[in-house]
């Protein structure tokens, strides 16, 4: 669980982030959502730790972030695992490469513990069969999954997705969305995923906050966002001609 209390972050004056206060639960997706410049790619920064906040507190399992010392957040680290937009993959590196590189970096795992781990991520995202492959080599939606599958090879706690399926065909984002909530769950993590597809939202918003000039405009679940009377989240939901004939459909 990563507890959001009261936050403020600004740039040269400017406030982006405003009083935010929010839960992330463990074992469910929790989703940001908002358009661009709302202030969800910063949160997710400071999540992150790649932004250091100005005012108000990020507690992670009740560890508040803020008050720890450059050795006790450098541990904290250690249990993200991060999606990144592009994928992110070093493409001087094999797709087994790019998974152990976590590893190498902070396990004390031997080469051939490694090994046996990172085959047991790549089957996880059913790419049993890539190991050797350069990610020029591969799809967009199989450079998703090796990301994801590098993401959980330390097994993190809080796992954090920025724009998943940017780039990807319906079918493909599909399959990324279901991957990601099975993990979630499978292995009870915190997930936060910034996206603005709506049809994630759908499909696996188990907690939504939805943003809006740095400010929190609602929350609430893939239940209830369709039947919101939040104005600002209903121009957002149905800014597409499907969810507004949807909503149409609906009334």
């Amino acid at each position: 669980m990563i507890e959001v209390k009261n936050i403020q972050k600004s740039f040269d004056g400017k406030k982006v982030l405003d009083d935010i206060s929010v839960v992330f639960e463990k074992g469910k997706t929790n989703l940001v959502i908002g358009s661009s410049g709302s202030g969800k790619t910063v949160l997710l920064k400071c999540l992150v730790a790649l932004y250091e906040i100005d005012q108000g507190a990020i507690v992670y399992d009740g560890r508040n972030f803020t008050t720890l010392d450059d050795q006790q957040k450098r541990e904290i680290r250690k249990e993200f695992g991060m999606v990144f937009q592009g994928g992110a993959l070093f493409d001087s590196q094999t797709v087994e490469e790019n998974v152990a590189f976590p590893l190498e970096m902070f396990s004390p795992m031997s080469a051939e513990e490694m090994k046996e781990r990172v085959n047991f991520c790549l089957n996880r995202v059913n790419l049993q069969n890539a190991n050797k492959l350069f990610p020029s080599q591969i799809s967009g939606g199989m450079k998703k999954r090796v990301a994801i599958a590098r993401a959980i090879a330390l097994n993190p706690r809080y796992l954090f997705c920025d724009e998943p399926n940017s780039g990807l065909d319906p079918k493909t984002s599909i399959l990324i969305d279901n991957l990601i909530h099975e993990i979630t769950q499978e292995y009870d993590i915190t997930t936060i995923v910034n996206t603005h597809d709506m049809n994630s939202v759908l499909e696996i918003g188990d907690k939504i906050i939805y943003l809006k000039n740095g400010k929190k405009w609602w929350e609430g679940d893939k239940n209830e966002i369709l039947d919101s009377d939040n104005e600002e989240v209903n121009d957002f939901v149905y800014a597409s001609e499907l969810f507004k004939r949807i909503r149409k459909a609906s009334i």
